[in-house]
This record gives structure tokens, C-alpha cells and sequence, in this order.
């Protein structure tokens, strides 16, 4: 199946057709590009990613790109997702991360999208004690999984979150994704630090699933019917007791909020090739016969031109036949 990466489409977004959010490097030379592209329906700012610019100015740099479009630009607040905070050359046993934590050890702490696993045996604040480690440099930013349930994560917004909502407001933005929903607390603080906010509840654990299913949209007025959700699978895959119930849980997700967005471990074979694998084919079918309509795409592809625009011409054509 040939995607063609270079010829330019032209059509305008139907809500009834699949439409695309696409994770953005901040200084890619193709946002224009691909925020024209007409399934893409908004570009998502990872806050993870370092700027050059004040957070004003590259706030404002992104938005100019789509709001002449009628396109959104979201900003992607990490919230109680665990970062990891400076460098770490192995051999090592011990990291620092975002937030201090507590959790009975020894349990099981998982890097790169759970690929790579280590023995947790003590935790001291926000400094993990391992016994083994990832036999790589771990750098800042990467994300760490502990799907342990007596894990406690001090906190939800972090300073860096704050500073983004203050910019973004000075501006006239107010479009947010929020990680690590677990709790009603957690959207009502959001509201709290900017009463006009637009917000995508990112379910990404299982206290996140247990919050969707029991209390998420039930008769809390402060919250209630003003959100949207996300089935967000780089880390609920992760999160998950077995890698099967990520079905389920994803299907849990939309039959909750039918218009929630489904995000990550889309189009993986793009990474590799410029020709989607069958499997990357037939699951977004899966998805949208479940009745998702609006994907985000990780940075896994949005990192190279090629990768991302061929994602979108998948999408593209695939929008045809609704």
C-alpha cells in the first residue's frame, strides 16, 4: 500500500469522519504543513519538550499556525505522570523523578513504554533506590511506570504545569490535556487555575479506569458534561495488570464518552517505514468500529516530516469510506 508523502491534499474537516491531533516539535520546520493537512483536526504541545523561547512566545508561535485554520493547539500538562529529572549513567541505582512518591517495595518500575523493567527496593521522596537499572544513560523528561496500587504520587499540577497555564492564559489559550486523571479533584483544580479551560482528561493507570467507570460525569456540577476523555495508551498499556485488558479498557473509555479522543501506539510501522503495517491498518479500524473519530498521534512519528504526513494520508484515505 503506497502512501504518498508529498502531494498536497485539500478538503475540509467533517466531524463525522476521523479527524487527527498530531504532537508537534516546536521548532519543526513542517507545522504549517501538517497543520493544514484536512484531517488534522489541532496540534498538541508536549510540555516535556524543551524550549528555546519564553513559554508565551512559543505559545503563541504554535497558535498562529492553526487558529487562523479553526484549529486547536493543546497544551499537554504532565501533571502526577513521573518524569525523570536530570541524567543517570548506569551502573547506577538510583533516580531522581518529578514527585515524591510512596510505595511498598520492593515492586517493579518500568522505562520506555515498559520495555525495560527494574527492581524498585526503596524510595526516599523522589529518589527511586533500585536495585538494577536500565543498562542505558536515562535522561530528563523520560517517563517512569510504577503500576503498583499502593503507589502515592505527592501532588498533581508541578510548577512547570503552572507556568504553562499563566502563559497560556496571558495569551487567550485555553485548551488543555491533563495527565494522570485519577480523581475528581484533579479537573477541579484545573478549573480553579483557569475557570475558561477547554480540558481532555488523559486516563492513563488503573485508578484512572476505576475514576471513569464510578465517578467520572456523575452529578458534580462543577465538572460535570464540561470534559472530554482520553483513552491515552502509552502509559495505560504500561499501567495495565495484563496487556490484554488494554482492549477493554479502551473500549470502557468510549462507551463512557463517545467523544473521546484514543491516543499513542498509532501507526508504529511509520517509525521504520513510510508504508503502514497491515496490523497498524486493521487497528484503526478496531478503534473506529468501537466509535473512536478523533486520534493522536505520539511522538514516536511526529518526530520526521515523512512519518507524520504519511500518518495522516493513512488517515485520509481511510476517511473515504465514512
Amino acid at each position: 500500500m503506497k502512501i504518498n508523502t508529498d502531494k498536497r491534499i485539500t478538503n475540509k474537516i467533517n466531524a463525522n469522519k476521523p479527524n487527527v491531533i498530531v504532537t508537534i516539535p516546536p521548532y519543526a520546520s513542517f507545522i504549517r504543513e501538517v497543520a493544514a493537512h484536512p484531517v488534522v483536526s489541532g496540534l498538541r504541545l508536549n510540555t516535556v519538550m524543551p524550549v528555546k523561547e519564553s513559554l508565551e512566545e512559543v505559545l503563541d508561535r504554535l497558535h498562529s499556525e492553526v487558529k487562523h485554520l479553526d484549529k486547536k493547539l493543546w497544551i499537554d500538562l504532565k501533571c502526577r505522570q513521573l518524569r525523570v529529572k536530570g541524567y543517570w549513567v548506569p551502573p547506577f541505582t538510583e533516580v531522581e523523578v518529578s514527585h515524591d512518591i510512596k510505595v511498598n517495595t520492593p515492586t517493579k518500575a518500568y522505562f520506555s513504554d515498559g520495555k525495560e523493567v527494574a527492581t524498585l527496593v526503596r524510595v526516599d521522596g523522589n529518589k527511586l533506590i533500585m536495585l538494577e537499572g536500565p543498562k542505558r544513560v536515562i535522561g530528563p523528561g523520560e517517563s517512569v511506570n510504577i503500576p503498583d496500587n499502593s503507589l502515592k504520587i505527592d501532588g498533581y499540577f508541578t510548577d512547570v504545569c503552572k507556568d504553562y497555564i499563566n502563559a497560556a492564559k496571558k495569551i487567550g489559550i485555553h485548551d488543555y490535556m491533563i495527565s494522570f486523571v485519577e480523581h475528581t479533584e484533579d479537573v477541579k483544580t484545573m478549573y480553579e487555575l483557569d475557570p475558561d479551560a477547554n480540558i481532555v482528561e488523559k486516563i492513563e493507570s488503573l485508578k484512572g479506569l476505576d475514576y471513569v467507570n464510578h465517578y467520572w460525569n456523575k452529578g458534580d456540577d462543577v465538572v460535570s458534561g464540561k470534559s472530554r476523555l482520553m483513552a491515552a495508551r502509552g502509559d495505560l498499556f504500561v499501567e495495565l495488570r495484563m496487556p490484554h485488558h488494554i482492549i477493554k479498557a479502551t473500549e470502557d473509555i468510549i462507551k463512557k464518552d463517545p467523544n473521546a479522543i484514543v491516543a499513542s501506539r498509532l501507526l508504529s510501522s511509520l517509525t521504520y517505514s513510510l508504508e503502514p503495517s497491515c496490523a497498524d491498518i486493521n487497528e484503526i479500524d478496531n478503534l473506529l468500529r468501537m466509535g473512536y473519530r478523533t486520534f493522536m498521534l505520539g511522538d514516536d512519528i511526529c518526530m520526521d516530516r515523512d512519518s507524520v504526513i504519511s500518518a495522516l494520508n493513512v488517515f485520509y484515505a481511510i476517511s473515504k469510506s465514512y
